[in-house]
C-alpha cells in the first residue's frame, strides 16, 4: 500500500542514467529520501514535477531493507522557481536544508520543522535576503529542537540580547521592519555561530556563505 504526503523537495540528485534520488520535508513523514525511476527520461511521467522548494502531493512506496523508498506519483502545488534568480536567496535556502538535516533523523516527522522551513522559504523569495532572516530561521529550529537560548544567561551585550529576544518572538511579516541597533547584529552572529558548534557539533554546511551579503 502507497504511503502519501505532501512535502517540500530539498535536494534532487542523479542515482543512475535514468533515475533520480529526490529528498523531501514533509510533516506526515518527516525526512526522506525517494528513488524517482525512470525520472531522466524524456517521457517520464515525473519530468518537471522534481525541482527543487516545489510543494507537491506525493504518493511512496516504503522500503522494508532501507530509507530509500519508490517514489510513485507527484502532483505540483506550488513552485519556487523564482529562488533560482536570487544567488544569494538560493544559497540561504541551501544552508537552511543543511540546517534542518543536521538536526533531524529520517523518517522521523516533526511538522513544526516542515512548517518552519516552508516559512522560511516563502519569507526569503519575497523580502531581501538579510542575515537577521537567517538568525530567526536558527532561533526557531533551535527552539523547536529544545535548544533554545536562554537571553539571560548569554554572554551578549544588551542590544544584542534584545535583538535574540526581537527575532525570536517576531512574526517573519514584521522581521524585515526590525532594525538592530549598531553591533547588535554582529554580536548575534558571533553568539549563534558558537552556540550551534558547541551543541551540533559543527556548524551546518553554508552559514557563511548564506550570512554574507
Amino acid at each position: 500500500m502507497d504511503d502519501r504526503a505532501q512535502g517540500i523537495v530539498l535536494r534532487v540528485r542523479p542515482l543512475t542514467d535514468s533515475s533520480l534520488i529526490v529528498h523531501w520535508l514533509t510533516p506526515e513523514a518527516g525526512r526522506i529520501a525517494t528513488v524517482a525511476k525512470g525520472a531522466r527520461r524524456p517521457k517520464s511521467p515525473f519530468l518537471g514535477k522534481l525541482d527543487v522548494f516545489l510543494t507537491a502531493d506525493l504518493s511512496f512506496v516504503r522500503s522494508t531493507r532501507s530509507d530509500l523508498h519508490t517514489l510513485r506519483e507527484v502532483s505540483v502545488i506550488q513552485r519556487r522557481n523564482h529562488l533560482a534568480n536570487d544567488l544569494h536567496s538560493l544559497r540561504i535556502a541551501a544552508y537552511a536544508v543543511n540546517a534542518v538535516e543536521g538536526v533531524t533523523e529520517s523518517d522521523t516527522p516533526i511538522p513544526e520543522i516542515h512548517d518552519l522551513f516552508v516559512a522560511f522559504i516563502e519569507h526569503i523569495a519575497i523580502h531581501p535576503a538579510a542575515a537577521r532572516s537567517v538568525f530567526a530561521f536558527e532561533l526557531r529550529l533551535l527552539s523547536l529542537i529544545g535548544l533554545e537560548p536562554d537571553p539571560a544567561e548569554t554572554a551578549l551585550p544588551p542590544h544584542g540580547r534584545d535583538l535574540l529576544v526581537q527575532l525570536r518572538d517576531a512574526e517573519w511579516p514584521d522581521r524585515p521592519a526590525l532594525i538592530p541597533l549598531p553591533g547588535a547584529a554582529r554580536a548575534l552572529h558571533q553568539f549563534l555561530h558558537g552556540f550551534l558548534i558547541h551543541h551540533l557539533g559543527r556548524l551546518p554546511k553554508g552559514r557563511a556563505e548564506a550570512i554574507a551579503g
